[in-house]
């Protein structure tokens, strides 16, 4: 009997072998060199993440960056290749006295060196003050910078009116001073000297007025109330010869010595070719700041009105003899 096969349905292809089935190829979408719909092509490796380098890659950037959240680094600390300044730490916990005499509260005496102005060391040319405020242990405190302008410094020349702004070490006006034109004769009670002491600007702490006197130059230190606290007293002939010079600060009253303005003595070629004065300060360390920079205050009227007179007369008997 012969063996019968059974005959292909209908709607379906004779079977030789496998025929590719759908959905598949000779290569699957998404492996080798074709790209998927909706995505760029991709590497045979993953893309570098930000920040990190391959192995055996030298990093571009061997400084790690600064963290956000934090500020730029202190200013003392940018001035490469300058001088460095070294600063007064700023005292920390202190509400009740104005911004910027936090130094004062610790402090009980000051050194003001002036600047040596090479203009002025070699002709006769009046330029604007400038003062470096330090504390004994050579710290700088604050800077002082005369703002005057042209006609003032070259026809006025010492009783010249001026605006002294003094700057902490952020560079921030902390006292300002004003001294309005007036004659610097000593005979007539209407020709004295007055500094208006503003701490912060805008805001009078004190004042410092000379008295009349006949015979040595007096100042009373007064309040914002216009109250007198100290005094201060100079010698009959205010004049640096070859030594210290010395005003005193004494108590409301006269009686008692509580500080000292001092005009150092800063050498015989310094005295005699430079207008560039020293002067330290002292007080007692309980004094009110508000007072400490009014005394402050009171040591630029002295030198503009005993010394940078003098030394600029002898700045020009200098040059007149050459």
């Amino acid at each position: 009997m012969a063996q019968v096969y059974p005959q292909p349905q209908p709607g379906y292809a004779p079977q030789s072998g496998y025929a590719p089935q759908p959905g598949y190829g000779q290569q699957q979408p998404g492996y080798g060199q074709q790209q998927q719909p909706g995505y760029g092509q991709q590497n045979s490796f993953p893309p570098q993440q930000l920040g990190y380098t391959q192995p055996g890659q030298v990093p571009p950037q061997a400084v790690p960056q600064q963290p956000v959240g934090y500020g730029a680094p202190p200013v003392q600390n940018q001035a490469r290749g300058r001088q460095s300044v070294q600063w007064m730490p700023i005292p920390q916990g202190l509400s009740d006295c104005p911004p910027g005499l936090e130094y004062l509260t610790q402090i009980d005496q000051l050194l003001v060196h002036q600047q040596v102005e090479i203009l002025e060391l070699f002709t006769n040319i009046e330029t604007a003050n400038k003062y470096a405020v330090k504390n004994t242990m050579g710290q700088q405190v604050y800077f002082a910078a005369e703002d005057n302008d042209c006609c003032a410094l070259q026809c006025c020349g010492p009783s010249r009116p001026f605006e002294i702004r003094i700057l902490d070490n952020s560079q921030r006006e902390v006292i300002h001073l004003s001294r309005p034109y007036r004659c610097s004769s000593c005979c007539f009670p209407c020709c004295l000297q007055e500094l208006v002491v503003e701490a912060p600007v805008g805001n009078p702490v004190g004042y410092v007025r000379q008295t009349w006197s006949f015979l040595k130059p007096c100042f009373d230190i007064v309040d914002a109330t216009g109250n007198t606290v100290l005094k201060i007293e100079g010698p009959c002939c205010p004049c640096s010869c070859l030594g210290d010079v010395q005003f005193e600060v004494k108590s409301k009253d006269g009686t008692a010595t509580v500080g000292k303005i001092t005009k150092q003595w800063s050498g015989l070629l310094k005295e005699a070719f430079t207008d560039a004065d020293n002067f330290g300060i002292s007080f007692p360390m309980d004094l009110d700041v508000k007072i400490k920079a009014v005394l402050l205050g009171a040591v630029f009227l002295i030198d503009f009105m005993f010394f940078e007179e003098a030394n600029n007369n002898d700045n020009k008997r200098h040059h007149s003899a050459h």
